[in-house]
């Protein structure tokens, strides 16, 4: 196993870790330590496929595990948001947000997520291979940054920071959208009947 796989492994195992520092309250600031456990599980993201491409190491096992490992991660962190156990990052009923709308916001991703994948799995079947492109890749920078702020900030109750996440979350959801659709529109070819 090559080592770009290996970093892409080691994001697998870290998400339990990070799961069960979020549950782990008897530890201090345990919403922050679980904010840098996601920031290192989401940079081997970039890591594993820059040396990969460096060193000519791309596989077949790490073009197929890789996107599972992203998706899984931040799958997994943004149900846990929707979760709270003593902290909710997203109560903020004083500023006329509705308490359902960040279910709403990750339903959305989710839906995104699922949609790409299918879309990815039917251009593999005809040959083809759909890579990341920018606005896929802003999209996930981007989720994964307001991940981390809102893990960061769970540990402190203060409502402007909280509506800050709200905010980067609202900006994640725009990106998912849109690159979702151009990734669609731009492959369109791929689910056109002959």
């Amino acid at each position: 196993m090559n080592l770009p796989n290996k970093i892409t492994i080691s994001r697998i195992l870290l998400i339990p870790v990070f799961v069960a520092v979020y549950y782990l309250e008897v530890i201090p600031f345990n919403f922050v330590i679980s904010a840098v456990i996601f920031a290192i599980a989401s940079l081997t993201d970039f890591l594993d496929g820059a040396i990969a491409r460096k060193r000519n190491l791309v596989t077949s096992f790490g073009k197929f595990l890789d996107p599972i490992a992203d998706k899984v991660l931040v799958s997994t962190a943004l149900i846990l948001l929707l979760l709270p156990i003593s902290a909710d990052p997203f109560a903020l009923a004083e500023y006329g947000i509705p308490a359902f709308l960040p279910a709403i916001f990750v339903a959305v991703i989710l839906a995104r997520e699922l949609i790409i994948s299918g879309f990815r799995l039917v251009a593999a079947e005809k040959g083809m291979v759909i890579s990341a492109d920018k606005w896929g890749k802003v999209k996930t920078f981007f989720t994964d940054v307001m991940i981390v702020w809102v893990l960061v900030f769970m540990n402190f109750d203060l409502s402007i920071l909280k509506l800050v996440g709200f905010i980067l979350f609202g900006i994640a959801v725009i990106l998912t959208v849109y690159s979702g659709i151009e990734c669609l529109v731009k492959n369109k070819e791929i689910i056109k009947e002959k």
